[in-house]
């Protein structure tokens, strides 16, 4: 099995089947480039090219904008039947002429969206409605010693125009994104792989280890990281530091041992459309705070996830158990996330009738022992929406969805989602794990529904265009809390180069 399988799998490297571009955004590098400029190199850059020569033999694709930048793979430059793009001298820059995976390659990513949020937190407290621009900035080195030895350099500039009270997942005028050294060698029939320094990766669909990729800035690990693939089977092991964002001045984010995540995890390729996984992580950070309890914070993660398809049907299912200590107190919590869906294959725009349900664990002993408020860790917010309305904590959720695709490039889809408290003993939350003020203790178990629109629109191979919007209906406890209906309009433009 070859890592190209694993990846579009789905796996800890997060999942890069969907290749395009992801977020770059108008630091003060792009801007003084220029917005036009950006926008055109990109869409040349992300031609798609299938062609042969004279003889009939096929020349070689030109990689894919990924995901995760540092998995592209341009010695496919050194091929000169590949057709050119302006600033391929700046993609393969060869080390050596002798041996073609020797080479340097630089690239960026942009990411501009527009957001209009009528009441974050159901409009409780000081939120107010407001409408802001998220702004991501990335550029990129990834220097290849050789087939071997990999380094990968990345720089972040964020910034959120108009948004009157910006978090630390906002801005970030400059700082290092990712920066470390990956070495793979062949072992015992497989291959081993080992990442050292600060990196980025999320598990399965991201409901609760992610790159954190809605927000403005990601999430990035300091840690050391070693997986081992051989046949069906991949093993990985990982200590890291979650890196905190700070944005005093330049170059300030870091990390320490006050809040760690570390584990080990199997996965085995059942078939070639199905494989399932399990992982046991730690995670730890001093001085928790959780609403009937403080303290450092101890727990213990078991987790399993199957994914795949049969026919027109797939499916994605995923539990987790955690155990440990906050404080004085014992944890007992759960979460559970599942999709499942059927494509007419044979029908115009290929429509897709989803399913999906969420839960997650409330406390409802307050006042005793246990504490059994879910931690969703480092979840993937656009997993529910964008919106950010909805934490995965203490809620219960039945989505149903439509999708269908007009063309190849342009995807549309409508969701309902209802949702419940799990335990009115506990907050509502919204995300990422945030209680709404005054909703812990009172009655209603129902807190509301919403309705999402999202269109994705991929330009080209490296210009893509989403529209999102979402308006939830908020329900008495909410609104005995002091909020109200909300609503949000998201519309982004990602480029890649």
């Amino acid at each position: 099995m070859t890592m190209t399988h694993w990846r579009v799998a789905g796996h800890a490297d997060v999942p890069s089947a969907t290749c395009r571009a992801k977020p770059w955004v108008a630091g003060p590098l792009l801007r003084k480039i220029g917005f036009g400029a950006v926008l055109a190199l990109a869409s040349l850059e992300g031609v798609a090219q299938t062609a042969a020569n004279a003889d009939g033999d096929a020349v070689p694709a030109r990689p894919a904008i990924m995901f995760n930048r540092w998995q592209e793979d341009w010695s496919v430059l050194a091929d000169p039947r590949v057709p050119r793009r302006p600033l391929d001298s700046l993609k393969y820059i060869p080390l050596s002429p002798d041996d073609t995976d020797a080479y340097l390659s630089l690239g960026a990513n942009l990411r501009e969206r527009y957001e209009s949020n009528d009441a974050a937190l159901f409009g409780t407290g000081r939120n107010e409605s407001q409408g802001y621009v998220i702004s991501r900035a990335e550029v990129h080195a990834d220097l290849h010693v050789g087939p071997r030895l990999q380094m990968f350099l990345q720089l972040q500039s964020d910034f959120a125009p108009g948004k009157a009270r910006p978090g630390p997942a906002d801005r970030n005028r400059l700082d290092l994104e990712q920066a470390f050294v990956a070495l793979t060698e062949p072992v015992g029939g497989g291959r081993l792989k080992v990442r050292l320094g600060r990196q980025q990766f999320a598990f399965d669909m991201q409901r609760f280890v992610s790159v954190r990729d809605g927000p403005n800035v990601r999430q990035s690990y300091d840690a050391i990281w070693a997986n081992y693939e051989k046949g069906v089977w991949r093993f990985i092991t990982f200590y890291s530091q979650p890196v905190q964002t700070k944005d005093e001045h330049v170059f300030d984010d870091g990390s320490s041992g006050n809040r760690t995540l570390s584990g080990f995890r199997v996965e085995r390729q059942l078939t070639e459309k199905t494989s399932l996984a399990a992982y046991y992580a730690r995670f730890t950070q001093a001085d928790a705070h959780y609403l009937t309890v403080d303290g450092d914070e101890r727990r213990n993660v078991l987790d399993t996830h199957f994914t795949g398809t049969a026919g027109s049907v797939d499916w994605d299912i995923e539990g987790m158990a955690q155990t440990g200590r906050v404080g004085g107190k014992h944890v007992k919590a759960w979460g559970f996330g599942s999709l499942a869906g059927y494509t007419f294959a044979d029908a115009a725009w290929t429509p897709r009738i989803g399913i999906q349900f969420d839960a997650a664990s409330g406390n409802r002993h307050p006042d005793g022992h246990t504490l059994g408020t879910f931690n969703p860790l480092f979840p993937n917010g656009a997993y529910l929406a964008l919106a950010g309305y909805t934490g995965y904590t203490n809620f219960i959720q039945v989505k149903s969805s439509l999708t269908v695709r007009p063309s190849g490039s342009l995807k549309i889809m409508f969701g309902i989602a209802p949702q419940w408290r799990q335990t009115t003993r506990d907050a509502v939350y919204a995300q990422p794990a945030i209680p709404v003020a005054d909703t812990a203790g009172r009655p209603g178990r129902y807190t509301g529904t919403y309705e999402q629109l999202r269109i994705d629109w991929a330009w080209s191979r490296a210009v893509s265009f989403a529209l999102e919007a979402v308006h939830f209906d908020a329900s008495d406890v909410i609104r005995r809390a002091g909020g109200h209906d909300s609503n949000y309009i998201g519309l982004q433009v990602s480029l890649g180069w």
